[in-house]
């Protein structure tokens, strides 16, 4: 609203209500969905990990014209083909390591609150009822447009009313829509309908969180028209501030365009997630701040993945060279005490990912220097700090939602996905490593030597750990 960052002052201290507008299920999620929900998992999980009580809603938009005009292309009935996109969304939204939120309403359930809020604003003229529709007015609503900062006169340049509107003005907007054949209704006192977009928000946020709550989030394309027209008519019904705060993720940009359904240039989060791990998804979504556009492109995701098994070959590392030791109590080596101030000083600039990541390459850049080459003989001090740092990755892990899983977990999964890209004959390497540990055995170095010049030629990396010897595939020249 102040196109500025500001103090975070809860409406109520120590407890904060968060609203995010979710998808319009009438078809799978894309990855521009996913940017901004991953964001905001994060905006949630760190502003727990500050210590306040969240209460996180996001919304199903279950009943639209879009759900309605997929269901007339698949043959299925509206309310059905929703379910099963919701379910689906689940699926995806697990698949990314997204946290279900505490409320997921859906607008099927809330029409007797979209209803009491429509009555509201017809009793207090900002809303007027036309052939069984029902809309608000914008001229009647003198602060419209102070989010978008839009001009008034300038928006109506262009607009008509279209063919079966009822509307009185081109900029109002439909609160109710009368039934038409075949689409779903409920029975209101302006005759049977469906609720329009954007007053489905107002409900359900009114509902779970209150007149007026903390943090209102989505997409930077839903500015304008849906959380201007939200804002409208929250507002005017009830006299308060809607929301203290309004965020906004910048656009995921697909080869230079704007990644959006309407344009068909679209990539579906299942199908980015057949390409990529889940987590190096995560990564890269949270490598970029969440207001900037972000580029999508293969390279990028490669890269991500590779920044990603770094980090879990870090851990794995680590977690051999400490795991289950006990080390004695005392000081930590050089500013490793620092890292998670410093992450928290970056995320507390307006939840700074891009920031954070960078204090977390920091951190594991040490964890490889004292595991690989200790600038000091102490043991025990080297141990404690790794064993600290270690706990500062748990503590992050639950907040950016990576470095979940076990390392040689991830690190197999990852390997298993890159033989399949790669075609590699996984006997035949399994082979040849078998006989180089028979070269290493007999200490003929020599031969050791060749089978992994015999291995690398086949896109094969071997590494020789304190566990013992393992094996990946190097990433494309």
């Amino acid at each position: 609203m102040t196109m500025q960052k500001e103090t975070l002052v809860p409406v109520v201290p120590g407890k904060l209500g968060v609203y995010v507008c979710g998808p319009t299920v009438y078809s799978y999620v894309h990855i521009g969905n996913a940017r901004t929900f991953t964001s905001f998992d994060v905006v949630v999980r760190y502003l727990r990990h500050r210590g306040f009580d969240v209460t996180y809603v996001r919304n199903y938009t279950d009943v639209d014209d879009k759900i309605i005009k997929a269901a007339q292309e698949t043959g299925e009935a509206p309310v059905a083909l929703a379910a099963r996109f919701v379910e689906a969304f689940r699926e995806d939204a697990r698949a990314l390591h997204l946290l279900e939120p505490d409320v997921s309403p859906k607008v099927s359930d809330h029409i007797p609150e979209i209803l009491r809020i429509i009555g509201k604003l017809v009793d207090k003229g900002v809303a007027y009822a036309s052939q069984g529709d029902v809309y608000f007015s914008v001229r009647r609503y003198p602060d419209y447009a102070k989010l978008s900062k839009r001009d008034l006169d300038e928006l109506c340049v262009g607009e008509r009313v279209q063919p079966g509107e009822q509307k009185h003005e081109p900029l109002d907007f439909a609160l109710w829509k009368a039934a038409k054949p075949g689409e779903p209704s409920w029975d209101s006192p302006w005759g049977p309908g469906r609720p329009g977009w954007h007053i489905e928000c107002s409900a359900m946020s009114e509902r779970y969180l209150g007149e007026t709550f903390d943090i209102h989030g989505g997409g930077l394309d839903l500015i304008f028209p849906h959380h201007e027209n939200e804002l409208a008519q929250s507002e005017a019904a009830s006299g308060q501030t809607l929301a203290r705060y309004w965020m906004h993720c910048g656009f995921l940009d697909l080869e230079g365009a704007k990644m959006s359904k309407s344009l068909g240039n679209v990539v579906r989060l299942r199908e980015a997630l057949e390409r990529v791990d889940a987590e190096a998804l995560r990564f890269f979504f949270l490598s970029t701040h969440y207001r900037h556009p972000l580029a999508f492109s293969d390279k990028g995701l490669a890269d991500a993945e590779l920044r990603m098994e770094y980090f879990y070959e870090t851990l794995r590392k680590v977690d051999e060279r400490v795991g289950g030791k006990e080390f004695a109590p005392g000081p930590l080596h050089g500013d490793a005490a620092r890292f998670m101030a410093d992450f928290e000083t970056q995320m507390d600039d307006d939840f700074n990912s891009a920031g954070a990541l960078g204090v977390l390459s920091g951190l594991f850049a040490m964890m490889n220097e004292l595991v690989d080459k200790p600038p000091v003989k102490d043991k025990a001090l080297v141990g404690r700090t790794l064993r600290a740092l270690r706990e500062d990755v748990r503590k992050v892990s639950g907040i950016l939602g990576l470095f979940e899983e076990e390392p040689a977990s991830w690190l197999l999964r990852r390997r298993d996905r890159a033989v399949k890209e790669r075609g590699l004959d996984v006997a035949r390497v399994e082979q040849l490593m078998a006989a180089r540990a028979e070269a290493r055995k007999a200490k003929d170095f020599a031969e050791a030597d060749r089978l992994r010049g015999e291995l690398k030629s086949l896109g094969v990396e071997i590494m020789d750990t304190a566990a013992g010897t393992v094996w990946k595939v190097a990433p494309p020249a």
